[in-house]
């Protein structure tokens, strides 16, 4: 074979190495970047308004314990990814590739936030502190819509009533709903729960569905006992019958904005719609956002004859309950005991402590 037939062999077949390195090295980079898993561990990744992508990079080199950063710098920059990135909560988790989190981020996959409504919600300032310090819309906006009648109107709510809608709950939304969207979704999930059979046990207790969730938010103010629910609705709901008065000292601290420790006989002075001891029927509102363990409470009552009840002399958070006002001084008087020995030993307690 003449010499220059061979250089031009050895030529091709060296090009042929090159191209054949150069598609493998391709090849090794798309499986990296599109198949294999890059992150070290689950991590949970919030983009404000306005974040740049290198914040972005750092954030998920330093907490998804990125296993490869040129492939991921690589996918960033293969997706077309630049300047700021859109704003979303984003979970990665350690079975996605780079491309995957760079498509999560270029498209906006955000992964739904849990909005949790918990324990007894009875102010306005708890609500927008569920809302602001679980959601990306900030305090202001949140205390703002609240005392915004325009805006809840289109709930059927007002800056006085709204408690009705929210039901202690955890929804999934994204993490960038706006004030709008979350309460969009409140109204639907109180809606939802209001099924044509919980309408019609409201009726048969001689209830409206607005005047079940103002009931209701008595009961969820009187105990803490979940237990105790369709017993003490079954009170109220006695009392509502007979055209007795509520006397629901829980109305009392309503009209106190919950600043009161015990209701003494001054508070029951005040003149107030609130005050059930004053003014027969329910309140005008619901004092609290009642929860759905309260409604159902109500749309199912205990059937008995109690009319009375108060706080029980063990501090379990439970009550005594009694048919006639006799038998309700008994129960009092045996709380009005305990408690006063409770206080005194504290007392005694406080005083040996500082001595």
């Amino acid at each position: 074979m003449k010499k220059g037939v061979k250089i031009a062999i050895w030529s091709v077949l060296g090009v042929a190495a090159l191209f054949g390195a150069a598609a493998g090295v391709l090849g090794w980079n798309w499986y990296v970047d599109n198949r294999k898993p890059n992150f070290g561990r689950n991590y949970v990744l919030y983009v404000y308004p306005d974040t740049d992508l290198r914040e972005v990079e750092d954030s998920i080199i330093a907490g998804a314990e990125v296993k490869n950063v040129r492939s991921l710098l690589r996918s960033f920059n293969h997706e077309g990814l630049k300047g700021t990135v859109k704003p979303g909560r984003y979970v990665l988790d350690t079975k996605v590739s780079s491309t995957y989190a760079a498509r999560m981020l270029k498209l906006g996959w955000q992964t739904p936030q849990n909005l949790t409504f918990s324990g007894t919600i009875r102010t306005r300032e708890k609500v927008v502190r569920a809302i602001s310090n679980q959601m990306m819309v900030d305090s202001t906006t949140v205390a703002d819509a609240l005392l915004d009648n325009e805006f809840l109107a289109n709930y059927g709510v007002d800056s006085v009533d709204f408690f009705t809608i929210i039901l202690p709950d955890t929804y999934q939304v994204y993490w960038t709903a706006s004030i709008d969207d979350i309460f969009s979704r409140l109204r639907k999930e109180y809606d939802d729960f209001w099924t044509p059979e919980r309408l019609e046990k409201a009726r048969l207790q001689g209830l409206t569905q607005y005047q079940a969730s103002v009931l209701a938010s008595i009961v969820q103010g009187e105990t803490r006992a979940p237990q105790e629910y369709p017993v003490i609705a079954g009170v109220y709901l006695n009392r509502l019958h007979r055209g007795m008065k509520l006397q629901a000292d829980p109305t009392i601290c309503y009209i106190f904005g919950y600043t009161l420790n015990r209701v003494l006989r001054k508070h029951l002075e005040v003149d107030s719609p609130y005050n059930t001891y004053m003014y027969a029927g329910l309140p005008p509102t619901p004092i609290n956002s009642p929860s759905k363990d309260c409604i159902d409470a109500v749309l199912n009552p205990q059937k008995h004859d109690y009319i009375f009840f108060c706080a029980s002399p063990d501090f379990n958070g439970t009550h005594r309950f009694a048919v006639t006002y006799s038998d309700h001084l008994v129960n009092a008087r045996e709380f009005q005991t305990a408690l006063t020995k409770r206080l005194a030993s504290q007392s005694s307690l406080q005083q040996s402590t500082k001595k």
